[in-house]
């Protein structure tokens, strides 16, 4: 499909909405507004409907390789499409740990032939592999992740030698999870003397609290601001954390940039009550407060990205003792409708969804070419219908997973076709998979 013209369509780009047609040539964008006509287009009449760029989620979890029977390569990237995810970064606990060159290119050549999505991948670090992690290339992968705080998977870097010379000698980007981990093993020593394995799950907060979260974060302010790294700390989930992010400079300016998962925007620890282990996750989700003073620094440009941290698991997992049930809640397929949930309520324009989603994880990334609804850049484009409500059911979630917190809400607003790079690969419930997602690029150096 070389040609696709949206007609009559509000188009959502660059801080305002404007009326025309957009036209889809050989993978890119090739004009934006006004009429526009093009023989031999396939034509998709808007009728007023927006159009966004597709979103890049910049942390997702898709399980491939070895932890497949909760997720893989085509499942999840295919539930991303449908909810207007045209890219991902995707992270590297999985079976292998991502650790070795190597493993890292079998992951690609995974995607390549599987993902609907187009797709990034990053390295991983450990106590142990700095020469592994310094022969990663800045421009065809998106980061190197750390995690600051043992999480789903054994790749806590704990060593502060390994730590210094890893902010002192990456020179790309590096993505942290920011939780300490001696405070959070202290907390659940705590409550497991307490309740034994029969810890309340409101108590996850308690024990992946603020200040575990804040000491680890600050530290990797502190390491970033001495080597002069660029920092990017993953899932922020406190008020306290906030403070440590600039709003007085523009994100292309910013060395150090933070993101908010819509779970941590949506959710508080009231919603325990009813959801149990289904929303819990690492950071937890945690008091009303926290949540509140999110969507604040959201809005001011002190957090720069919204993300999902997507991570499935599977029901029988998540139904287990709170030390057993795994932390990760699936979402990519949902996180604009959450979104779009709070543009309804007035919490949220717009056009500073669409920066969030798509042109700030561009620009963070430096993103090849992506992003936006400009003429020349790769048409990933998303068709919205702000006004469809539709309830989530099983029979309309992709995940491999079968399940999601959202079952049974109904939102208003749905994805109605997903362009990626130029290819229709979703609409009106119907996939269309004779050309997968490309490999994504970055502008560094």
């Amino acid at each position: 499909m070389a040609k696709i013209l949206f007609k009559n369509a509000q188009i959502v780009n660059r801080g305002r909405i404007i009326a025309g047609d957009l036209l889809v040539e050989n993978g890119r964008i090739a004009k934006v507004g006004g009429i526009i006509e093009a023989s031999g287009a396939h034509e998709i009449v808007a009728d007023g409907k927006h159009l966004m760029p597709g979103i890049i989620d910049d942390q997702v979890h898709f399980r491939e390789p070895g932890l497949t029977h909760k997720g893989d390569l085509y499942t999840e990237p295919r539930a991303a499409v449908a909810g207007g995810v045209t890219s991902f970064m995707e992270m590297p606990n999985v079976k292998p740990p991502t650790l070795t060159q190597e493993l890292l290119a079998e992951k690609y050549q995974i995607a390549a032939s599987k993902s609907l999505a187009n797709y990034s991948f990053f390295m991983g670090a450990s106590n142990d592999n700095l020469e592994e992690v310094l022969k990663t290339n800045p421009h065809d992968v998106c980061g190197i992740k750390i995690f600051m705080g043992s999480s789903t998977g054994n790749m806590l870097v704990d060593d502060e030698k390994t730590l210094e010379a890893l902010f002192a000698q990456v020179p790309m980007l590096i993505a942290t999870h920011c939780e300490d981990e001696e405070m959070v093993r202290h907390n659940e020593a705590l409550m497991r003397e307490k309740y034994g394995e029969n810890v309340p799950i409101n108590l996850h907060p308690i024990i992946r609290d603020e200040e575990a979260c804040y000491k680890s974060s600050s530290m990797a302010v502190a390491l970033a601001k001495k080597h002069n790294t660029r920092l990017h700390i993953l899932h922020i989930s406190t008020a306290e954390e906030l403070a440590l992010f600039r709003n007085d400079i523009p994100l292309s300016a910013k060395q150090i940039t933070a993101e908010v998962c819509v779970h941590h925007l949506y959710f508080s620890a009231e919603d325990y009550i009813w959801a149990g282990t289904k929303i819990k996750c690492n950071p937890a989700v945690k008091a009303k407060r926290h949540r509140e003073a999110l969507l604040t620094a959201l809005l001011d440009d002190r957090l720069d990205i919204i993300a999902t941290d997507h991570a499935p698991h599977t029901w029988k997992e998540k139904q287990n003792t709170y030390f057993q049930a795994p932390s990760g809640v699936p979402l990519v397929q949902h996180s604009l409708n959450v979104m779009l949930e709070f543009y309804q309520n007035g919490l949220i324009s717009l056009e500073k969804i669409v920066e969030k989603m798509c042109h700030a994880p561009a620009e963070c990334f430096r993103v090849e070419g992506r992003g936006y609804l400009d003429e020349g850049a790769w048409a990933d484009v998303i068709l919205v219908d702000l006004e469809k409500e539709w309830t989530v059911n099983l029979a309309n979630t992709y995940y491999k997973c079968a399940w999601t917190p959202f079952q049974g809400h109904t939102f208003q607003g749905r994805v109605e076709a997903t362009v990626v790079s130029g290819h229709l690969a979703y609409q009106n419930g119907q996939f269309f998979e004779d050309k997968k997602g490309e490999r994504l690029m970055f502008n560094v150096g």
